[in-house]
């Protein structure tokens, strides 16, 4: 497993993961567009990925312009390794490197992800979006993990 930031190569593998997972799933694939993905991880904020044998099977991307995680997933065949939670650690580390600004985030309800940010130590906020979820972290409580 090797761990890294994301470049413009993964681009194609970062969408077959987005693409395979089974919550928080796209009703069209072509609503992320590889443009915007470019957008993200190159002038919007950073992304990560964990490598195996060559492919991407997790990624995060953070987005500095709106304190947003844009991006975590893990592809369903490497589900409960670490993997999603080595990428989130790296990439809050780096966020809060970079600024002191809460980051927030939404998910669906009743989804593996919601039980993850909440162990992570995610505030629910309210709702955003269609219903998801919207979580919440600052620097204080990030640093007292």
């Amino acid at each position: 497993m090797i761990f890294r930031e994301v470049n413009i190569n993964d681009i194609q593998q970062i969408q077959v993961v987005r693409n395979a997972v089974k919550e928080n799933t796209l009703s069209n694939p072509a609503l992320v567009p590889d443009e915007d993905v470019e957008e993200y991880i190159m002038n919007r904020g950073k992304g990560w990925v964990c490598v195996i044998a060559n492919e991407v099977v997790g990624f995060s991307i953070a987005d500095l312009k709106e304190n947003n995680i844009w991006a975590l997933f893990v592809h369903p065949d490497h589900e409960k390794k670490g993997i999603g939670k080595v990428l989130h650690n790296m990439m809050l580390d780096w966020y809060f490197e970079q600024t002191k600004e809460k980051v927030w985030l939404g998910t669906a309800p009743g989804t593996r992800a919601e039980r993850f940010y909440r162990m992570q130590g995610w505030k629910e906020t309210g709702l955003h979006g269609k219903g998801e979820i919207k979580f919440e972290m600052d620097i204080e409580s990030w640093g007292e993990r």
